[in-house]
């Protein structure tokens, strides 16, 4: 990944290939950002004027290059777009510097190393910065013929051309012995280091990420952080009763696997469990999903890789908080031996469902994960789940809903998603349509009333939250998996989405703000 530095070095004297300076949008056109007065001194105080000369406007993520003055050792100059000038006095807030950082790192793929000369104020903004650039310049290249290449002066590049990520970004204005600086820095690479992490999971194939592949990474990252992970295969899961996992993996030469990550910490006052939906591919089983909406069902485990990813940053973070972290994983497929439409499960807390549709099948592994996690009574569970159409269609490919049977805590879910720049949106849960869940033969089925589908999605998995438990479920299925051009930091493919919810949620509830 992206290496990261705080410097105090002058712009001009940093030996890069490339120094960012932000602009903001003007009423009468592009505005220099603070950060950048030597680089525009150097232009005479003209930086401005010619950027507009060359078309920028500070639009948030428009990227402009053009030679660097005289006498900088950095031959070029890149110009990013924060957006709107904040309002008087006001600083530009985190999302904007992050989303800026993120442009400019992934403009830069194939070059050695960047100076970043945006506005930074303070720890806080040198966190944003750094995230951004470090989430910015991901790539996932695992299945190409990518190299470095010597005679390229240490540039990546593959036949095609393609370039390898940035390599290094400097922050310049950045304080290197500064405690707050140095801690804000080193969060953003242990965050960002492991949503990319949660990234790759989610871009890799599924021949070669099934349940028990997925597993094997989650041991043996626990192994190298410190955490207790317990695996159960399909043996243990039968043993013990798990009908909704062994019911969608069923139909899949893959068996199905139940992951259970254990980050504790001796100061700890409060426990959180996170649990993750876990599809490594979803072809719908029996109902089988029509063509044109099986290319991307790789991502259909996003949930789970958020929680893996959550899980590991606490650790690496040294968080005093307990975290569980519970991986619902499984594959769900089509054969002889495939749950039917019709079938009948009983699920780990005893209940029974009546499946009226296979691909409805994320909220039957999440269920049983569900039981399992109130059974430790913990302060609060959180699912994560790439689990409805309909809340695509409600809200899009850029937010997440969330539910929970707690008002006051979806209130801080979502504050605390929008703090750290993931939008999301609060959703209700409407008591008359758990009604139509209603079976003449289980205690309820897998489907209800069409419309409002994300909602009934979220009342089907409360019946599995254990009695008095607050708990939270977040539908990530817009924003998990991003098919369009990149932006900011986010790139196509997995979004890594969730991640950085839940670590500030498990550090806000470590120092207390969370009750």
């Amino acid at each position: 990944m992206t290496a990261l530095t705080l410097s105090t070095a002058a712009a001009s004297g940093l030996r890069a290939d490339a120094i960012v300076v932000g602009v903001a949008k003007g009423a009468k056109g592009p505005l220099v950002a603070p950060g950048a007065e030597s680089v525009d001194k150097a232009y005479g105080g003209k930086l401005a004027s010619v950027l507009e000369t060359l078309g920028a406007s500070g639009a948030e993520g428009e990227v402009t290059k053009l030679p660097a003055p005289s006498g900088f050792k950095a031959p070029v100059v890149l110009a990013v777009g924060l957006g709107p000038v904040p309002e008087k006095n006001q600083a530009y807030e985190g999302e904007a510097l992050r989303r800026a950082a993120g442009a400019a790192a992934r403009a830069l793929a194939g070059a050695k190393k960047a100076g970043f000369a945006l506005p930074l104020q303070d720890a806080a903004d040198a966190g944003a910065i750094a995230e951004g650039a470090l989430l910015g310049a991901y790539s996932f290249d695992a299945y190409k013929d990518v190299a470095g290449d010597k005679a390229a002066k240490g540039k990546a590049k593959d036949a095609k051309g393609a370039k390898g990520p940035l390599a290094e970004a400097t922050l310049l204005g950045g304080k290197p012995r500064d405690k707050a600086y140095k801690a804000a820095v080193e969060r953003a690479v242990a965050v960002s280091e492991e949503l990319n992490r949660a990234r790759d999971l989610i871009n890799t194939p599924p021949n070669d990420l099934d349940p028990e592949a997925f597993a094997a990474v989650a041991t043996a990252a626990g192994k190298e952080h410190g955490i207790k992970v317990q695996v159960l295969d399909e043996k243990a899961l039968a043993k013990g009763g798990y009908g909704g996992i062994l019911g969608v993996g069923a139909g899949s030469a893959a068996p199905p696997r139940l992951v259970k990550l254990s980050y504790t910490s001796s100061k700890a006052k409060k426990h959180l469990a996170f649990v993750g939906k876990g599809i490594t591919y979803d072809s719908g089983g029996i109902s089988l999903k029509p063509a044109g909406h099986n290319e991307t069902m790789k991502c259909d485990m996003s949930g789970a890789a958020a929680v893996f990813a959550a899980v590991v940053a606490a650790a690496r973070l040294g968080l005093e908080v307990n975290v569980t972290g519970w991986l619902a994983l499984a594959e769900n497929m089509p054969s002889g031996s495939a749950t039917r439409p019709g079938d009948v499960l009983r699920m780990y807390s005893g209940k029974t469902v009546e499946v009226l549709n296979t691909d409805a099948e994320g909220r039957l592994v999440l269920a049983d994960a569900l039981t399992k996690a109130s059974e430790e009574q913990p302060d609060a569970i959180v699912d994560v789940a790439t689990l409805t159409g309909a809340m695509v269609l409600a809200l899009g490919d850029r937010t997440f809903g969330i539910m929970a049977n707690d008002d006051a805590f979806r209130a801080s879910i979502h504050e605390v998603a929008e703090e750290v720049g993931e939008p999301s949106w609060p959703m209700p849960m409407p008591e008359h349509l758990r009604k139509g869940m209603d079976s003449p033969t289980a205690d309820i089925a897998n489907m209800g009333e069409r419309m409002g589908g994300g909602l009934v999605a979220g009342l089907f998995l409360r019946e599995f939250v254990g009695e008095g438990i607050t708990w939270a479920h977040l539908d990530i299925a817009g924003p998990a998996f991003h098919e369009g051009a990149p932006y900011g930091y986010t790139p196509k493919g997995g979004t890594g989405s969730a991640v950085r919810t839940l670590v500030r949620l498990a550090e806000r509830t470590a120092a207390g703000d969370l009750g």
